[in-house]
């Protein structure tokens, strides 16, 4: 029943949003010239084969939008489409939103990325709230925001992960990158000491509001009750949908395929940034010799493919080198969600993509090559194994 419905749901794309000029044709990386419909058959023939109920799909060119295409339901029960306002979870997006909020922050003098957190909390970080268990290991002295940024504290991604559900250092800050959610919440705690506004407040007033994104919030929103996304599993299943209340840096936001793509636009037309902001956020910081972001192989070294394309974090996004320049990116990734970004500045190029299934990355890699010409992403560290690979 599951694989009819979402075949039906295929079939046709939810148009652009309305008022927009008539899509025209994207200039992939590597030249090739893509029609409307040609990306449109692309995308519905991979939904349809990973079994993927809903998506979206933006791409930039010169700067600017120059396609945002919604597919399949946002509900597969009630046959309710997934729409360009649609909410959805964004996951770990939030902390690339975040590090742009941070870097206002840097070039307006009010925040030195090398400068000890403590000394802006003005109390040792154990005797914060929830963060007792540092107490004892002197190493959280040394934290820093371009520590946090560029997941470098030695912290873990969460607590709860770990054995004992208790909070320590992993290794020593500065020594290596390691992924961590962890290090993103105490930055946060940091800038709302510094600015003394909360993060939804921060986000309103410097990121939503000037860009005129309605639709985005590190809390949920009533708004969004009128139209949102459910997530599904790998088999298809619905996932209850969570409405957070309280705003973490590093994955409460929720957000709209046009809010993010234009926010992405923003970013890229320096709306968001200034120029030396920009360049240090996207610049690599710690280079990344692992196999895979996330597991028991994050700490494996891997083969000479993160070396060619010089695989590296820089503050809040991923980094790397390809045969069209340098490319940032973020993905988004969580039960029923998976999203990524990623943008390459000299080409003036980005690509969006937001699913509301966790089977979503499994079509990410052949939507990277195929929409964007995007050979250079390193898929096997973010663990985007192709639908018709896991399937074998």
């Amino acid at each position: 029943m599951l694989v009819r419905l979402l075949s039906a749901a295929l079939l046709a794309a939810v148009p652009l949003l309305s008022g927009a000029q008539p899509a025209r044709p994207f200039h992939t990386l590597d030249g090739r010239r893509l029609r409307p419909v040609n990306i449109d058959q692309t995308v519905r023939q991979l939904m349809d084969s990973a079994r993927v109920p809903g998506l979206a799909v933006a791409l930039l060119e010169n700067n600017q939008m120059r396609y945002l295409r919604t597919f399949g339901y946002r509900n597969v029960a009630e046959k309710a489409p997934l729409e360009p306002h649609t909410a959805m979870y964004g996951a770990s997006l939030s902390k690339a939103v975040f590090a742009c909020l941070v870097m206002q922050l840097v070039q307006a003098h009010q925040l030195d990325l090398d400068k000890p957190l403590h000394e802006y909390l003005g109390q040792p970080i154990p005797e914060l709230p929830g963060w007792q268990d540092l107490a004892g290991d002197e190493r959280w002295r040394q934290l820093t925001a371009r520590m946090a940024l560029s997941h470098t504290t030695g912290l873990p991604n969460w607590r709860w992960i770990e054995p004992d559900k208790k909070l320590r250092f992993k290794f020593a800050p500065g020594a290596r990158y390691g992924y961590s959610g962890e290090g993103l919440q105490l930055l946060q705690l940091v800038v709302e000491k510094i600015t003394g506004k909360g993060l939804r407040q921060l986000s309103e007033e410097q990121l939503w509001q000037p860009l005129g994104l309605t639709r985005s919030s590190y809390v949920w929103q009533p708004a969004f009750e009128s139209n949102y996304a459910l997530g599904y599993d790998e088999a298809g299943q619905p996932l209850e949908k969570r409405r957070r209340t309280k705003a973490q840096a590093a994955g409460s936001l929720e957000t709209t395929p046009a809010d993010y793509a234009a926010f992405l636009a923003a970013l890229m037309q320096g709306r968001v940034l200034a120029p030396a902001a920009l360049t240090e956020m996207t610049r690599p910081q710690v280079r990344i010799p692992f196999r895979a972001q996330f597991g028991p192989l994050a700490t494996v070294a891997a083969p000479d493919s993160n070396r060619t394309i010089q695989l590296a974090y820089g503050l809040g996004w991923g980094v790397f080198q390809t045969p069209y320049g340098p490319a940032y990116f973020k993905e988004g990734h969580d039960d029923g969600w998976e999203n990524h970004s990623v943008v390459f500045p000299q080409q003036k190029k980005a690509l969006l993509l937001m699913g509301n299934s966790s089977n979503a990355d499994r079509i990410f890699w052949p939507l990277l090559r195929q929409l964007l010409g995007d050979q250079s992403t390193p898929w096997q560290w973010e663990n985007y194994v192709p639908y018709y690979v896991a399937e074998k």
